[in-house]
């Protein structure tokens, strides 16, 4: 069971402070009873009046007031893990987050544009696992291959570039890292989505593209930034301070290297396209992915948390309906049965 709204749990301190009023009324009632006459003759003369009924009514206030407070916090139950048959691929989503992709060439910037066209390529995805790797000079892996897609977007919005502290940009990195996102006795069809502004600082991408070839990795590239390219901008807490500048002082102009990201697709019989349409990225991975061979696998999934507040809503309503019709003074049936011993009293 997970309880929604754990706050409203506070609120339970209204029942023990209820039941000392009500209990202080009573003894203060019964005092008043004494000093104002002899208790035989008071029940003699209100012979109607039930001791019990408004104890029961306080109880069944308290017992409203209960299900109120369990509908606010909002219990939920009915999670159980099932074994789920798929049938889909294993997608690696490889992000660069080096200082070149906070370049605004592309708005908002290279960084969080690459961050947009992965949700939307998510969203279009169906029984696919996928896997999520930030990249810079060196490569960590953010989420393993997984079925959940919840998990996975909340971890790509929280990519930023100062998730590694190495800096440059190394694609080898990236597709070494990925390689190891795969089960190698797993038949599933495997793909590496780049998205980059191709900015490479190290040697070897294409001998590790053409490794990835044999291990039947697919790799789609997706060139972030223009041709012309643009500054690096310096902010702290959205103020710009300025722009990145080289050893010698110089402002550098961080420029989209397409060239590098089409041979590293075409040597695995990928596909190469700028990022700065969203709508025609999207498109262009959707047609990519079905022209890959789906593979049946099962995989396990928590069933989601179903919301009980109803119930608690309902009965806290019907509670104190049923108190409205709970008179304090005897009822015939009730007095007949003498189900309280009133009798005897």
């Amino acid at each position: 069971m997970e309880l929604d709204e754990k706050k409203y749990l506070y609120l339970l301190i209204i029942l023990p402070i209820l039941v000392a009023i009500f209990m202080y009324n009573q003894y203060w009632k019964k005092k008043k009873q004494i000093e104002f006459g002899d208790l035989d003759l008071i029940k003699k003369l209100s012979p109607e009046k039930s001791i019990f009924k408004p104890v029961l009514k306080f109880i069944v206030i308290c017992f409203s007031i209960l299900s109120l407070i369990i509908g606010l916090v909002n219990p939920k139950i009915g999670s159980r893990v099932q074994n789920i048959k798929r049938e889909g691929i294993d997608i690696v989503f490889a992000i660069d987050v080096s200082k070149s992709m906070l370049c605004e060439d592309i708005a908002p910037n290279r960084l969080e544009k690459s961050k947009q066209l992965v949700s939307q390529i998510m969203a279009k995805l169906g029984d696919d696992r996928i896997g999520i790797i930030a990249y810079a000079g060196s490569a960590y892996p953010v989420l393993p291959i997984t079925t959940d897609f919840n998990s996975a977007k909340m971890m790509l919005q929280s990519m930023n570039t100062d998730m590694l502290s190495s800096v440059g940009t190394s694609l080898v990195e990236a597709i070494n890292l990925s390689q190891t996102f795969f089960e190698k006795e797993n038949k599933t069809s495997k793909l590496l989505i780049m998205i980059t502004d191709g900015e490479d600082h190290t040697e070897g991408a294409d001998e590790v593209a053409n490794q990835a070839k044999k291990l039947d990795l697919k790799i789609i590239t997706i060139g972030m930034g223009t041709e012309n390219g643009g500054p690096i901008p310096l902010k702290e807490n959205g103020r710009l301070l300025g722009y990145k500048n080289d050893k010698q002082g110089n402002q550098v102009t961080t420029k989209m290297n397409s060239d590098i990201l089409k041979k590293i697709a075409k040597s695995t019989n990928g596909g190469y396209i700028a990022g700065n349409n969203t709508k025609e990225v999207v498109e262009f991975v959707d047609n990519e992915l079905n022209k890959i061979q789906k593979t049946a696998f099962a995989s396990t999934q928590m069933t989601n948390y179903q919301a009980q507040f109803q119930w608690f809503l309902g009965l806290a309503f019907f509670l104190l309906l049923l108190d409205v019709f709970l008179l304090e003074r005897k009822t015939a049936w009730v007095k007949k049965a003498d189900l309280f011993n009133e009798k005897a009293l």
